[in-house]
């Protein structure tokens, strides 16, 4: 989008954002709580009832920045050099969609790790917002 395409763009009233904001706001995210290994990110980020609903989280995960931030926690110490590079993002409504590559080395068995993934949050306000992963 042209810097004055983004000039014109309307702040969609659900999130007091416009969509070059929103989608920004899912980059800072996913920049800061994983590739900079930053968990406290998590307590500003996921609403108090978030619950991620990814077929690989383990069950018994408290809801809410606890339990994203067990989950990644856990995942930063199996893979020390998990990285997410983020491949597309579309914003509609008060929704983003993120498309995601991870990777990294479990650091017991050396073995090189590479995996992708969607995620759909909704209303990311700047404070808190709601995801699920594909």
């Amino acid at each position: 989008m042209s810097a004055s395409a983004e000039r014109l763009e309307v702040k969609n009233p659900k999130t007091d954002m416009t969509h070059a904001e929103m989608k920004e706001f899912m980059r800072n995210h996913f920049e800061e709580f994983v590739n900079r290994k930053n968990l406290r990110i998590g307590e500003v980020n996921f609403a108090p009832g978030f619950v991620d609903h990814g077929a690989d989280v383990p069950p018994g995960l408290p809801p809410g920045p606890a339990g994203a931030t067990q989950y990644v926690g856990a995942a930063l110490k199996k893979v020390p050099d998990l990285r997410v590079s983020i491949e597309d993002l579309i914003a509609e409504d008060d929704r983003v969609v993120v498309r995601n590559r991870w990777t990294g080395t479990d650091g017991a068995s050396k073995q090189r790790l590479e995996f992708s993934g969607i995620v759909i949050g909704g209303s990311p306000t700047g404070r808190s917002w709601r995801a699920g992963l594909i």
